[in-house]
């Protein structure tokens, strides 16, 4: 049976504006900042959905102030440098969730209460840590070196490397890039991979498991007699 290669709509929407775009204006530059813009969007648009997805699969035991406190942290650590709000609503038995991101975005929703339902602390009772899938990657020059890191699964790999280019030339333009620049990196990837933090690689659906890159190994099997 023959492999489907169907995309998402927001991946045709992606190509269709890298074809349109070059050829509706000769100013590069804006071009590119409309791409990035969109991009943005989209993501921000997966991004609420997931959080709606789980406050509508998620529901908390009560409403006391230690759930309230375990909601928190796991917001907290989904949601890098974001402001969350958690407010138990007794009128209406749930839990209100209001998250503010840095770029300006707001999320807001409810969990309903369920006394059966299992502790907000408890790591193997609640699914909310998005699942990554390998996503190594390479310089042109020397293949062979490789950094391993993780991709959101839903990212497709182009999606994942324009991700991590717009990263790149966003920590270089940001007060600690300009500082590191100042005191002798280097502009380049490597630099970058090893001084970036783990929250805005996060918010971009990345995630590094190692500073420094690995060499490939190539097996040599034995062909069994």
């Amino acid at each position: 049976m023959k492999k489907s290669n169907s995309k998402s709509p927001e991946n045709e929407l992606l190509d269709v504006l890298q074809n349109v775009l070059p050829k509706t204006t000769k100013d590069l530059r804006l071009a590119g900042r409309i791409m990035k813009a969109v991009e943005k969007e989209l993501r921000a648009k997966e991004q609420e959905k997931d959080f709606q997805k789980f406050c509508k699969k998620t529901a908390v035991p009560d409403l006391q102030a230690k759930t309230v406190k375990d909601l928190e942290k796991v917001m907290a650590a989904n949601y890098a440098d974001a402001e969350v709000l958690v407010k138990p609503m007794n009128a209406d038995e749930v839990m209100a969730v209001e998250i503010s991101l840095p770029d300006g975005s707001q999320y807001y929703g409810e969990l309903k209460v369920d006394p059966e339902a299992p502790p907000l602390d408890d790591p193997d009772a609640q699914e909310f840590k998005p699942k990554f899938n390998a996503f190594p990657v390479a310089m042109p020059g020397d293949p062979e070196n490789v950094w391993l890191l993780a991709k959101r699964e839903d990212l497709s790999n182009e999606e994942a490397g324009r991700a991590l280019e717009e990263l790149h030339g966003e920590y270089w333009d940001s007060k600690s890039g300009q500082n590191a620049l100042r005191k002798g990196a280097e502009r380049c990837f490597p630099e970058f991979i090893d001084r970036v933090a783990g929250g805005p690689l996060r918010e971009k659906g990345l995630k590094r498991h190692y500073k420094q890159p690995e060499a490939v190994k190539v097996l040599k099997l034995r062909s069994s007699k």
